[in-house]
């Protein structure tokens, strides 16, 4: 083998490891994103899983909130009662 073709050759095998070094670096930074990926994704789906929980129960709003305004309707006419007693004890 001339010093040519050893040459050669050895500049083959030296972009053939470069390759194969770029090739698992980017093989291992696509790897560690999809598990990034897969990650979020769960948080997601939890996160998701729980905004459906707490409004699982929104159909009960408008009847508390009718509950409510009854409840202060009431106290409403207790505090006019009571403004009009005071007014007239203090007569």
């Amino acid at each position: 083998m001339s010093d040519y073709q050893h040459k050669a050759w050895l500049r083959a095998i030296a972009a053939g490891i470069i390759v194969d070094v770029a090739a698992a670096g980017l093989l291992s930074l696509l790897i560690n994103r999809v598990q990034r990926i897969d990650r979020r994704v769960v948080e997601v789906r939890d996160t998701l899983r729980e905004a459906e929980a707490n409004t699982a129960d929104a159909a009960l709003i408008p009847q508390v909130a009718a509950g409510v305004d009854a409840v202060l309707a009431e106290g409403l006419q207790h505090h006019l009662f009571l403004g009009r007693a005071v007014a007239q004890v203090k007569k």
